[in-house]
This record gives structure tokens, C-alpha cells and sequence, in this order.
């Protein structure tokens, strides 16, 4: 069953491309809203988890982040962790309006970046009762630090200086790479693993490629801390989910920040790294995930 194609109008003039899939029956019925991380698409690897959502009897509406894939936004592909998080507000106010929809009971699923923006939700949108945070950013300025090596963080923050002394002249943000796997390439990342994620989840054609992203947009995920709001989102029910090898949002950093998370809580550990979620450990979690919001959106 395809699901339908709507387009969600949030502040300044923008639409977010999302897709709702439905369940069968009749309802209302309870509703998960899902969104992915720093450069990712719902092409990439949110579908089959959201078809799993679906055939457990719930709403789920699916968005791409604002000046990503079919969704509009300027500057392209620019990632502004506040921004995106105040657009998710809108979309939860949408969700409210959905035929169907039971909006006393809401969920929301992020992963990797957004799984970070789920937490800030869930500690800030009373609407929410139950959040999956999957393989989370907790602390963009650690996480940063770590990926970045030492010799070369001179660099990457004149980077940053040079874009905004352009902004300051009225030149577009930079862009960089999101990813690349040539160690002295300006990018955000350079991970192997990430390269092959993308690669296994080919977007269609016509949806613009989300393979740079606007240089500000790696300054601004150094300043994000979500993992701050953990101990603020009970009482709403929190899972986290958390690669025992996850070097993109470290383990040991995901599980400080659930330690900081009060109850009701759960802590689901798979083994693998960031991107094995999606893919190698898709059973595990999925069947968590589906499992956390069966006991508290449809009990």
C-alpha cells in the first residue's frame, strides 16, 4: 500500500514533503510522527520502519527536514537544529488535524540527529507520550571533538570563520561534503560506513541528493547538546536505542545521557555500529521500537 503524499506548510512560507501512511480498520488510531538525521532522507532506510508502524495499527507520518529532498527551504541542505525542531512542532500540530488520528496519543521516532530533536520534543511537547530516540546525538561539541582530529581543528574553524565573514558580505552560506573519503576533503564527515548507508538506499530520481550540506550547518550540530533534556522528557516514556560500536554518536556519550533520563525508561543496546540500526539490526530495532509504542500509545 503507497502511501499518500502530502506537503505540511510550517513557518516562513515553507513545505515539508512527507508521506502518512494508514493503517487498515477503522479508527482512531494512535500516531507516530518520524523524521531522520544530519543529511538523511526518508528514502533512506525509514520506509520498511514505517510499514512495520503502520501494520501495527498506527498513523505515521514521515517528513523530510526543511531545504532537504522534495522539501522547500533556502538555503539548500542547511541544518539549523532548532529550526528543524520548531518545524517538527508544526508537523505534530498537523498530525493533530489528521482524519483518524487519535491526538491523545502521539508519538515520535528519531534517529541519529533527529534522535537528539525527539528527546528536546519529548522534554518540551506535553502532546508526546512516548519518544524512541534511535542511536541519538547527545552532545554535538564532544561528538565534534572526537571526530575531528586534533591537527586539524585549526582549520575546520577558520572554515567556519571564513563562511560567516562571507555571509557578513552578503556571499551564500559555504557548502562542504557530507561525506567523503578523502581525509584532507573539507566534508562533514569521513566515514566509510556512512558511504556505504547511502549508497544501499538510492533516492529516486527527481528528489534532489542530499550529498553537501552548508558549512554552518556542521557549526551548528558542534553547538547542539539534546542530550541536556534527557532527565526533563519524563514523565513521558523515553526509549533509547544505542549501537554497542557506534562511533558516529558514541556509546559511551548516548549512555551517560540515559543514566540522566529519569523513569519510565528503557535502554535497548544492539550490537554493531550507528548504521547497523537501520539495516544488520533492523529486526532489533524495529521490534523494540514498535514495541515501546504498542505499550504506551495503544494500551
Amino acid at each position: 500500500m503507497e502511501p499518500d503524499e502530502i506537503r505540511v506548510p510550517v513557518n516562513g512560507g515553507v513545505t515539508l514533503h512527507a508521506w502518512l501512511f494508514r493503517p487498515l480498520g477503522t479508527g482512531p488510531f494512535p500516531a507516530i510522527t518520524m523524521a531522520h538525521g544530519f543529511g538523511g532522507l526518508k528514502y533512506h532506510g525509514l520506509r520498511q520502519l514505517a510499514e512495520r508502524f503502520r501494520d501495527a495499527g498506527f498513523v505515521v507520518l514521515v517528513h523530510d527536514h526543511r531545504s532537504f529532498g522534495l522539501s522547500e527551504g533556502e538555503p539548500r541542505n542547511d541544518i539549523d537544529p532548532w529550526r528543524q525542531i520548531e518545524d517538527w512542532r508544526r508537523i505534530i500540530t498537523y498530525l493533530e488535524s489528521v482524519d483518524d488520528v487519535d491526538r491523545t496519543r502521539l508519538g515520535v521516532w528519531g534517529t541519529s540527529f533527529a534522535g537528539g530533536h525527539a528527546m528536546v520534543l519529548g522534554a518540551t511537547d506535553r502532546r508526546l507520550k512516548a519518544v524512541v530516540a534511535q542511536v541519538p546525538i547527545c552532545n554535538g561539541y564532544e561528538q565534534g571533538l572526537r571526530r575531528v582530529p586534533a591537527e586539524l581543528r585549526a582549520a575546520v574553524q577558520e572554515r567556519f570563520n571564513a563562511d560567516e565573514r562571507g555571509q557578513l558580505s552578503g556571499r551564500a552560506p559555504q557548502t562542504q561534503l557530507l561525506n567523503s573519503l578523502e581525509p584532507g576533503t573539507p566534508a562533514a564527515y569521513h566515514s566509510q560506513d556512512m558511504f556505504d548507508f547511502f549508497a544501499s538506499f538510492p533516492i529516486p530520481d527527481g528528489v534532489p541528493a542530499a550529498d553537501v550540506v552548508t558549512v554552518r550547518s556542521s557549526l551548528k550540530a558542534s553547538q547542539y547538546e539534546p542530550g541536556t533534556w534527557a532527565g526533563r522528557v519524563s514523565p513521558t516514556p523515553l526509549m533509547m536505542l544505542v549501537g554497542t560500536g557506534d562511533l558516529v554518536t558514541p556509546t559511551d556519550i548516548a549512555l551517560r545521557t540515559y543514566e540522566q533520563a529519569l523513569q519510565p525508561k528503557r535502554l535497548v543496546m544492539f550490537d554493531g555500529g550507528h548504521f547497523d540500526a537501520y539495516d544488520a539490526q533492523f529486526e532489533t530495532t524495529s521490534a523494540a521500537a514498535t514495541e515501546w509504542f504498542v505499550a504506551h500509545l495503544r494500551s
